[in-house]
C-alpha cells in the first residue's frame, strides 16, 4: 500500500468510525414543509485537500453516513467518461449515497473561466450529459467572482452573457432532464442578482446552488439571502460565516457550522426547512481566512452600485455582534477534515438535520 493509499484509507476507516453520538438522537428530527427529512451532504471542496477523487470521496461520504455528496469539479469523478460516472452512480447507490454534480464559471467573459472542458457551451453540455450518468438531478456552475463587479458593464454584462450560454444549452437539459444551478459565488451576484439571472435564462432548466457564505461576500446577511434565494434553490454550498467591524469596514471569515455566532442557525434551518422542500443541506467547510470589505472608502462602492441602504444596515447589524477571530492555514488537510466534521456533528446534534442521521 502506497502512501496516498494509506492515507485515504485511514480517512475512510476515521469517517466509519465517526457514527452518530448520542445527543444526536435527543434532536427531534427537522422536517421539511412536505413532512421530510432534510438530506445532509457534503461539498467536496471542504476536504480539497485530501485529493480523493470518485469511489474515494463516495466511501469518505458512506463513512459519515451521509446522504448526499455534492462532487463539485469535474476531475474529482476520477473520469470525464460516461460509462464511469454510471458505474460511480453505481457504486453510491449500493452505499446509500446519491451524487450531486458540479464545475466551475460558464461566462466566457468572466475573469475566472478557464478553457479546461472547451468553450462555455461545451463545458455546460458535458457537464449535463454527465450529470445524467452520476444521477445528478442538476449540474453546479458558476458566473465568475466578486472580480467580475467591476469588468466593462459590471455585473449586468457578465450576467447577460452567462444567460446567452445557459440558453443554448437549453434544449439539451430539458431532453436529459438535468437542471442547471447556479451559485452565487465568492461575491460574484447578490441573490437579486442571481434571480434576475434565472429568470432571464428560463426557470424551468435553471435554479440557484444556494451558498450562504458567498452571501456575506455581497454584504447580504445570509438570512435575508434564504428568503430571497430559497425558492429558487434546487442545490447548496453552505457553511457559517463570522463577520466582525474593522476601521476600513468589515471582516468575514467562513467557519464551521456553529462557530459564526452571526446568524441564528435554528432560525435559518427553520425557514430553509419551509422554503426549500427536498434540496438537500450540503456542507461547504472553507476556513482559515479573512476577507476585508472596505465600505467606508468611496471606491468600494463602484461595484455595488444598486445596493439599498435597507439591506446594507441589515448587513452591518450582523457586523456590529461579530468578535473577531484567529487565523489559521485553511490548507491544513487535518483542520480541513476536521472542520467539516465538527460541522456535521452540529447539524445532525444542534439543527436535527440528516435521513440516515
Amino acid at each position: 500500500m502506497n502512501r496516498r493509499s494509506f492515507l485515504t484509507a485511514a480517512a475512510v476507516a476515521g469517517a466509519s468510525a465517526f457514527g452518530v453520538s448520542a445527543a444526536a438522537a435527543a434532536v427531534a428530527a427537522r422536517r421539511d414543509a412536505s413532512g421530510n427529512r432534510i438530506k445532509l451532504g457534503i461539498d467536496n471542496f471542504a476536504v480539497r485537500g485530501w485529493g480523493w477523487k470518485g469511489r474515494a470521496l463516495v466511501d469518505y461520504a458512506a463513512g459519515l453516513k451521509l446522504d448526499t455528496l455534492f462532487i463539485t469539479d469535474l476531475p474529482s469523478l476520477g473520469s470525464l467518461e460516461i460509462s464511469n460516472a454510471t458505474e460511480l452512480r453505481r457504486y453510491a447507490a449500493d452505499k446509500g449515497v446519491e451524487i450531486l454534480l458540479g464545475s466551475w464559471s460558464i461566462c466566457p467573459t468572466s475573469k475566472s473561466f478557464k478553457k479546461d472542458w472547451g468553450t462555455a457551451e461545451e463545458h455546460l453540455s458535458l457537464g449535463l450529459r454527465l450529470s445524467k450518468a452520476v444521477g445528478s438531478p442538476a449540474f453546479r456552475v458558476v458566473l465568475g467572482s466578486r472580480d467580475d463587479r467591476k469588468t466593462p458593464g459590471g455585473i449586468e454584462a457578465r450576467i447577460a452573457d452567462t444567460i446567452q450560454v445557459l440558453k443554448a444549452c437549453r434544449n439539451q437539459a430539458l431532453d436529459l432532464g438535468v437542471k442547471v444551478s447556479v451559485e452565487n459565488h465568492a461575491g460574484d451576484m447578490t441573490a437579486d442578482e442571481l434571480i434576475s439571472l434565472i429568470e432571464g435564462a428560463g426557470r424551468d432548466f435553471v435554479g440557484a446552488n444556494m451558498d450562504s457564505g458567498n452571501a456575506a461576500w455581497t454584504l447580504e446577511d445570509p438570512l435575508e439571502s434564504l428568503e430571497k434565494l430559497g425558492r429558487y434553490a434546487i442545490t447548496t454550498s453552505l457553511r457559517d460565516s463570522r463577520i466582525w467591524q474593522t476601521d476600513k469596514g468589515c471582516k468575514v471569515q467562513w467557519t464551521a457550522m456553529g462557530d459564526g455566532g452571526c446568524v441564528d442557525l435554528n432560525r435559518y434551518f427553520d425557514r430553509y426547512a419551509q422554503l426549500c422542500p427536498g434540496v438537500a443541506v450540503n456542507i461547504e467547510t472553507i476556513g482559515g481566512f479573512a476577507v476585508e470589505f472596505p465600505y467606508y472608502q468611496d471606491s468600494f462602492w463602484e461595484a455595488f452600485p444598486k445596493k439599498s441602504a435597507a439591506e446594507f444596515v441589515r448587513f452591518l447589524a450582523l457586523a456590529r455582534r461579530g468578535q473577531a477571530m484567529d487565523q489559521y492555514d485553511g490548507g491544513d488537510k487535518a483542520r480541513q477534515r476536521d472542520e467539516l466534521e465538527k460541522s456535521i456533528r452540529y447539524c445532525r446534534e444542534n439543527l436535527g438535520l440528516g435521513v440516515r442521521a
